[in-house]
């Protein structure tokens, strides 16, 4: 399992990933699940993935070497693309493809055909924009109403960005907000852990503000998941009983 969220603020892009892909008492492995695309001062493009590991990969593979064919095609690679719209459309192609090609002998083998993809990014002439592609290829875009997409297992990491994400945060919030998000989910579920991807995009800069890999014993990190887990206690403690008689 995994945990992936992306952020489309009004300042830019941000996106968060773990990179557990398998999990229990005596087996533990990692994957890095972030992709970058990019084209100095022209596109960039970042892709989250969870899922089936083998079906996710896969489709990069197919992204990744329609951008190695490079013949230019707007409708062919990502670094050709004239919107972000249609780059979001070429992933949900390159998903359909692994279906046809992969889901009859998976179902056959017992394994479900499982894919859930955000792409984000910015194609000069346009601003930044925020898709979530599912597994049948099809795909919606983020709006003021609902700015972030999360994929994998999300409900432990969701609290905390409904109370504190609207469009207007700004990005250093957002991602201290995205690493609490992920954190509240990695104490809760064994199956998400670090390291974590976190990559912040600053809106008509085509290139990251910062992309850090978190790392287990990561000074920053250590110390924000101990000051937010003290600080709940704190507020705990300064909470109004309630007016019942509880005996």
């Amino acid at each position: 399992m995994t945990y992936c969220v992306a952020m489309a603020l009004d300042q830019g892009l941000v996106f968060a990933a773990d990179s557990r892909t398998n999990a229990g008492v005596d087996h533990i492995s990692t994957c890095r699940k972030m992709r970058v695309w990019q084209r100095e001062d022209e596109r960039m493009m970042v892709l989250l993935s969870a899922g089936n590991l083998a079906v996710t990969q896969a489709v990069v593979a197919i992204l990744d070497q329609h951008v190695r064919d490079g013949d230019g095609d707007p409708d062919h690679s990502l670094l050709h693309v004239t919107s972000m719209h249609t780059a979001a459309r070429l992933v949900g192609q390159a998903v359909r493809q692994v279906y046809h090609q992969d889901a009859k002998a998976l179902k056959e083998a017992g394994v479900e055909f499982t894919a859930s993809l955000i792409l984000g990014g910015q194609i000069r002439g346009e601003a930044p924009r925020l898709f979530m592609i599912y597994a049948a290829g099809n795909f919606i875009e983020a709006t003021p109403e609902t700015p972030y997409f999360q994929i994998g297992e999300t409900k432990y990491g969701k609290p905390i960005i409904d109370r504190v994400i609207t469009t207007g945060t700004d990005l250093v919030r957002a991602a201290k907000c995205a690493l609490l998000s992920l954190d509240s989910t990695v104490r809760s579920n064994v199956t998400v852990g670090l390291p974590i991807d976190l990559l912040v995009y600053r809106t008509d800069t085509f290139r990251p503000a910062t992309h850090q890999l978190i790392k287990d014993h990561d000074a920053y990190f250590e110390d924000l998941r101990y000051r937010w887990g003290q600080g709940l206690k704190d507020l705990f403690q300064v909470l109004p009983d309630p007016p019942w008689d509880i005996r």
